[in-house]
């Protein structure tokens, strides 16, 4: 077999393979005498067809199919022996393809990149320091007695926070607009669900009333048909009711599973889900500190495969979590490119710090994060078990921790300070792209 490459760009290489004629004949008779010993033709035993007769009748198929596995084999063979490392699949071009001669063809295909990750120095990082308080606590609290709060009818006129039942029609021009109208939606007056001034013009209504709103939409507004443009909505109100918010009480701990303890149970649950969220949104910024410290130390070029692969996987993900009657392919690809080329860098250098360092997922840490994810369950026990008997859910947990090893790899050369702060300024969500 002969092998030649030739470099078309930093990642493209372009491999043009010669495979013998002897080679391919062999595996064409291979082919043909397995088919001679199953073969059914009218007039011979199975087993006795004469090799004449299965080559005029089956030699066209043998040969495709030998010269399609010989590319596959020859391809792998080349590689291995060129010591390449695609990233893809190639794209295949026969040269030569005659019977009784070589076969020749070309691939070409991209390679990963070959680098070595540097630049821990200049890594920096904030690393923010908190404790969860008892006004801490009290507050979630108030958070979690206002996501149920319940709403109950009153006859008075409406106030902000009250929830209206309301139809309502849009017109722009004269004329109802796409979208513009409803019947008997839920709104919560301050909720900020409308576009200006929908809300603060039924502020005073009582149920029965209607109200005529002379409104604008706003300049940037998403449908740019309608942005900026004037418009006026008849609306009906057709009922008030004022929030309830619930009493801290048995009833109300039983809604998150609490049932023993009273309220100084409900708090120390509550406190303990706290310090759990705080670990996770301190560890959680930390890595994105690193992780976009090492892309900008390390600017690499990625094969256009991968990012393409990840575009596509970010495609699915989004029908996934938005529905639709849409295919994941009906959406743009440049949509998804710089989020896909950020993954596919970080995931190439994340694997290198890996082969660099010589990491293995510590398993002791392993345990720890599962139970951690555990405690938050009635029966840790049983989450603990359940995990070490799935070995794929199992060897995710051990990939988030060996990712956490790479990120305790890097902080031990970059730059980190602490920086103390309030428990509500540590689980704030960063502004910041997402990690790998």
């Amino acid at each position: 077999m002969q092998v030649s490459v030739e470099n078309t760009s930093a990642l493209e290489r372009r491999m043009t393979v010669g495979v013998p004629a002897e080679r391919i004949e062999t595996e064409v008779n291979k082919r043909l005498q397995q088919t001679a010993r199953r073969a059914k033709i009218p007039g011979f035993r199975p087993g006795k067809v004469p090799m004449n007769v299965i080559r005029q009748r089956y030699e066209g198929a043998a040969r495709q199919e030998a010269l399609s596995d010989l590319i596959q084999e020859t391809f792998y063979e080349a590689v291995v022996e060129q010591k390449l490392n695609p990233a893809g699949a190639p794209s295949v071009e026969p040269k030569a393809f005659e019977k009784g001669k070589d076969l020749e063809y070309v691939a070409t295909f991209e390679v990963f990149p070959e680098f070595q990750v540097s630049g821990f120095d200049a890594v920096a990082v904030e690393r923010l320091q908190a404790d969860v308080h008892a006004a801490d606590v009290d507050s979630m609290l108030e958070i979690l007695r206002k996501q149920n709060t319940r709403f109950e009818k009153v006859e008075r006129a409406a106030q902000n926070d009250d929830q209206l039942n309301i139809d309502f029609v849009g017109k722009v021009d004269g004329e109802a607009f796409a979208g513009g109208s409803a019947k008997g939606t839920a709104l919560v007056l301050g909720s900020g669900r409308m576009i200006p001034g929908f809300e603060e013009g039924l502020v005073g209504a009582k149920a029965g009333e209607e109200r005529v709103l002379s409104l604008s939409f706003p300049e940037d507004y998403q449908n740019l048909d309608l942005a900026g443009k004037a418009a006026e909505f008849t609306v009906t109100v057709n009922s008030v009711s004022e929030a309830k918010l619930p009493e801290l009480n048995d009833d109300f701990f039983a809604l998150f599973g609490i049932k023993e303890g009273g309220l100084e149970g409900f708090r120390t649950e509550v406190g303990k889900n706290m310090e759990r969220e705080l670990r996770q949104a301190i560890k959680s910024k930390v890595k994105n500190q690193v992780m976009d410290g090492l892309l900008a130390a390390n600017p690499i070029e990625v094969p256009k495969a991968l990012i393409g692969n990840e575009v596509n996987r970010l495609r699915v993900q989004a029908v996934q979590q938005f529905g639709g009657n849409i295919k994941p392919d009906q959406l743009p690809a440049e949509l998804f490119e710089e989020q896909a080329k950020r993954r596919v860098v970080l995931g190439l250098i994340v694997a290198e710090v890996v082969k660099q360092f010589e990491l293995k997922p510590d398993e002791a840490r392993v345990r720890e994060l599962i139970q951690e994810m555990a405690s938050a369950y009635q029966e840790p026990e049983q989450v603990v078990a359940w995990y070490y008997k799935n070995d794929q859910q199992l060897n995710e947990v051990r990939s988030v921790v060996l990712e956490e090893q790479v990120v305790d790899t890097v902080l031990q050369k970059a730059k980190v300070t602490d920086k103390q702060v309030s428990y509500e300024e540590a689980v704030k969500p960063a502004e910041a792209p997402q990690a790998a």
